[in-house]
């Protein structure tokens, strides 16, 4: 192709943009993996009842109607009443805004512990590394549960002690996963090549290997979120969690236990709300998964191949084998 002049036009070049990595995980999720689309479905559904619950609630958590409590479903009240008569759907959509600031805010915390404690002990190595793992040894000796509950005892109930006491706790027991990601990582020839050119420690930490892991730490990520939802229900079921007055999850299971022959239903709506928060999150945390380990699945590269993927990979490779032949 020329122009008025002669000359020739210039080519344009077609360039075939990738998808993003999450849009392509997501996009992978949706078409290889049901049920952690419908764990997807799920988490999106929870916290939307818990960033709206203010608009979502048909009165307020805490109102009290004393001449209607311990009622069944009405057209007034869709899943009866408690025993001081409040409206028990009303407290069980601000318990999943409750269980979702404990899951998220819990988990970030225990994924930045993890990633101080496990990728300084894996990268600095030596004396370093065999004392912060012996520490983490004794640690993980002690059953976890045990050690939420001694600190529970000591510390005020309260919202920031729960996430704290489950962030600083989850972070240690997961820094042995991170390690090893991090000793994996700092035997490529990429690692060795940024220190022989002068890369800092902090740097050759910051830009090339952690940006490695980010696989492992999503995985540790969403698979911790229904762990941190599930303690935090556990432990206010059993008294040590938060205040009576919250309306957590936990909390409405434990006040319906004097009530579970007259009026079951009040503990049959926190805990299956709970059920479906916790199995939500495990399966689309198994999903991702499944999805971003090569060894689950095979693939190469940034993450695993999908099975057609591979077909067809084969088929070209076969293909020109065949051709050189």
């Amino acid at each position: 192709m020329t122009t008025k002049n002669g000359n020739a036009a210039p080519v344009k070049r077609v360039v075939n943009k990738r998808p993003g990595f999450f849009f392509d995980l997501l996009r992978r999720l949706v078409l290889e993996k049901p049920l952690g689309t419908f764990g997807l479905g799920l988490i999106i559904v929870f916290f939307t009842m818990g960033i709206f619950s203010k608009f979502i609630m048909p009165f307020s958590w805490s109102q009290i109607h004393l001449l209607e409590r311990l009622q069944g479903p009405t057209g007034k009240y869709f899943l009866g009443t408690d025993e001081l008569g409040r409206d028990e759907l009303s407290r069980l959509i601000y318990g999943a805004r409750i269980s979702m600031e404990v899951g998220l805010g819990a988990t970030l915390l225990s994924t930045l512990v993890s990633i101080i404690i496990g990728a300084t002990s894996g990268f600095l190595g030596g004396k370093t590394d065999m004392v912060v793992q012996r520490f983490v040894d004794v640690y993980m000796s002690i059953p976890y549960f045990v050690i939420l509950l001694t600190l529970m005892t000591i510390l005020p109930r309260s919202l920031i002690t729960i996430l704290l006491v489950l962030g600083i706790g989850g972070g240690i027991a997961g820094a042995r996963l991170v390690r090893s990601a991090v000793i994996g990582i700092k035997s490529n020839m990429y690692v060795s090549a940024s220190e022989a050119v002068g890369s800092s420690p902090l740097r050759t930490l910051l830009v090339h290997i952690l940006p490695n892991i980010m696989p492992t730490l999503i995985i540790t990520f969403t698979l911790g979120i229904g762990g941190a939802i599930l303690a935090e229900a556990g432990l206010s079921f059993l008294g040590f969690g938060l205040p009576p007055g919250v309306p957590s999850w936990g909390v409405l299971i434990n006040s319906s236990q004097a009530y579970l022959q007259t009026d079951p239903q009040l503990a049959l709506w926190p805990g299956l709300a709970l059920s479906l928060a916790v199995f939500g999150m495990n399966m689309f945390g198994d999903s991702i998964r499944d999805l971003l380990d090569p060894r689950l699945r095979g693939g190469v590269g940034r993450y695993a191949l999908s099975e057609k993927k591979l077909k067809e990979l084969k088929e070209s490779l076969a293909g020109k084998v065949t051709a050189g032949k």
